[in-house]
């Protein structure tokens, strides 16, 4: 816990508008009633919802650019830095895994269940698991190598991946592919974490899988080649902003066009979903730079910066959340049981509203809802540092 620092507004708003829409999407009234944007591509595509994710990555990576610049240029600081990358790394992957195991083991204390079936089944990568992974190569990878390095690091990541998705045999299937179940990613995923830690939805591969991580570390180098541009002083603001508009632009229609053959796809983090994403982020950063930092326009920012400052904190509480306050059983008049939440929104919200509508509502308030707590925190200068 510490105050708050000096820091660029716009990438605070950027990360928190990002963050505030990860809440959104990830907390429906209902999963069976949400808007067609709200919800993820169901394999090739992407719709706004699948732009959230590798937006934060990306946004990581642009953090990393401004938090460990002075410590790339001490090489006798590198040992320390890394160390303090790995730590935080370590624990963004435990929280990820806390989340994860959470339901499970109070299975274990409620139903009597086994603690070793709660292990045995619990799913070993996720959303902040995959942050701090991607997290601790790409804090190596920035104060290891040149920039120069850094941009050829990420041109070999995601031509090598596109080469392993595309041209290398599937064992058991003979061919390589891009379906569900039979490409390479999903065979890797099986084979390291087995079906029984894999994406509870699938039990066969994972959408943060052990593979698809090689180009989600990818973009998050895209984002430390924007911080560093972002950082340089001998660079006017019209120049910064018109190079990474144009940049973004470029990497646009360069994921566009490899679509064609590799197609944009979140849960496989193709080579051509890196640029397309990476490419929006800069476009959105660029914008909000120019807007924010450069003309001054912050009177619209407060709500989304609260956000962005304590990013890492309200995701896990949001996950967390309504994981405890379902654990609460509210006995039904024919004798069933319903969580606390799930009560609520039947009485609360389902009366009022169609059901997409009350589903939705539901998301909105759950945002606002911890956007006051995040208010309190702000004004106390508190910002948690995972």
């Amino acid at each position: 816990m510490t105050e708050r620092k000096q820091r660029l507004l716009s990438l605070d708003f950027f990360r928190g508008l990002t963050v505030a829409a990860m809440i959104l999407v990830n907390n429906p009234g209902s999963w069976g009633h949400i808007y067609a944007p709200l919800e993820h591509a169901e394999w090739n595509g992407c719709t706004p919802t699948d732009l959230i994710f590798p937006f934060f990555l990306w946004i990581v990576g642009v953090s990393i650019a401004f938090a460990m610049s002075s410590s790339k240029a001490d090489a006798a600081m590198h040992g320390k830095t890394i160390s303090k990358a790995i730590k935080r790394g370590i624990i963004l992957y435990l929280l990820g895994f806390f989340l994860a195991i959470f339901g499970k083991i109070m299975g274990v204390i409620l139903n009597g269940k086994s603690l070793i079936e709660a292990f045995e089944t619990v799913r070993l990568l996720g959303v902040l698991q995959r942050i701090g992974i991607v997290f601790i190569i790409s804090s190596i990878i920035f104060l290891k190598c040149s920039t120069k390095t850094i941009f050829k690091t990420l041109i070999s990541i995601l031509v090598v991946y596109w080469a392993l998705m595309t041209f290398v045999p599937v064992p058991g299937v003979g061919y390589a592919n891009m379906e569900k179940e039979t490409n390479l990613a999903a065979w890797i995923d099986r084979g390291i974490l087995t079906e029984s830690h894999t994406w509870a939805s699938s039990k066969t591969w994972d959408p943060e899988g052990v593979l698809s991580t090689l180009p989600a570390v990818g973009t998050c180098l895209f984002g430390i080649l924007v911080g560093v541009w972002m950082r340089r002083k001998d660079v006017d603001n019209p120049t910064k902003v018109a190079w990474l508009f144009t940049t973004g632009i470029i990497a646009v229609i360069l994921g566009l066009l490899w679509d064609l053959q590799f197609p944009i796809n979140k849960s496989l983090w193709t080579s051509s979903f890196v640029l397309y994403t990476g490419g929006l982020a800069s476009v959105g950063l660029a914008l909000c730079y120019w807007l924010i930092d450069v003309q001054g326009h912050k009177s619209i920012t407060k709500p989304f910066v609260v956000y962005g400052v304590n990013a890492i904190t309200v995701f896990f509480l949001a996950g967390l959340m309504p994981r405890l306050l379902n654990l609460i059983k509210i006995t039904n008049a024919d004798g069933s049981k319903t969580g606390l939440l799930e009560k609520f929104y039947a009485i609360g919200y389902t009366p009022f509203f169609s059901p997409i509508n009350a589903s939705l509502v539901w998301a909105i308030s759950y945002v606002l809802g911890f956007y006051v707590l995040l208010y309190l925190m702000y004004k106390k200068n508190i910002i948690i540092k995972v």
